[in-house]
């Protein structure tokens, strides 16, 4: 018997999947439990809706990230710190100030997880740094660092 799951099943499959069940597993454990629904063309017909509608959601998603990516790569981000006198930065710059910066001064709000820094920059001048904003969509961002 075909059914669609409803939850995802260790050993048997993942929500919205369509697996075929024994007749009797499906009647007696998935059903009861409201773990599958029988795959008939009205349940079909909801499953295509839902991945229809989710799909949609995720190309505006990330259009929306497209949108966002163009516009941060318009933005210079100046952070002032105390320097010594070989250029040496005490401290570093973080992924954490320049989310912060990114919030305060541009309204934009940016996980600091996102933002790719291998490590905190310790050096004076304009650094490039990635931001991952969607699955394929990276904005980069001029930090011009200044003492």
């Amino acid at each position: 018997m075909k059914v669609i799951l409803m939850a995802d099943i260790k050993g048997v499959g993942k929500k919205n999947e369509i697996i075929n069940a024994s007749d009797g597993y499906a009647r007696n454990f998935l059903f009861p439990k409201k773990l599958a629904v029988e795959a008939n063309n009205e349940n079909m017909n909801k499953l295509q809706a839902q991945k229809d509608s989710s799909q949609y959601k995720k190309d505006i998603e990330k259009e929306e990230a497209k949108k966002m990516a163009e516009k941060m790569n318009k933005i210079m981000v100046r952070i002032i710190v105390k320097a010594g006198e070989n250029g040496k930065i005490f401290g570093g710059v973080s992924a954490k100030e320049i989310a912060e910066y990114l919030e305060k001064e541009h309204n934009i709000k940016v996980d600091k997880k996102k933002i790719d820094l291998k490590e905190t920059i310790k050096t004076l001048g304009i650094h490039t740094v990635e931001i991952k904003l969607y699955e394929g969509v990276v904005g980069k961002v001029k930090v011009d660092v200044r003492s």
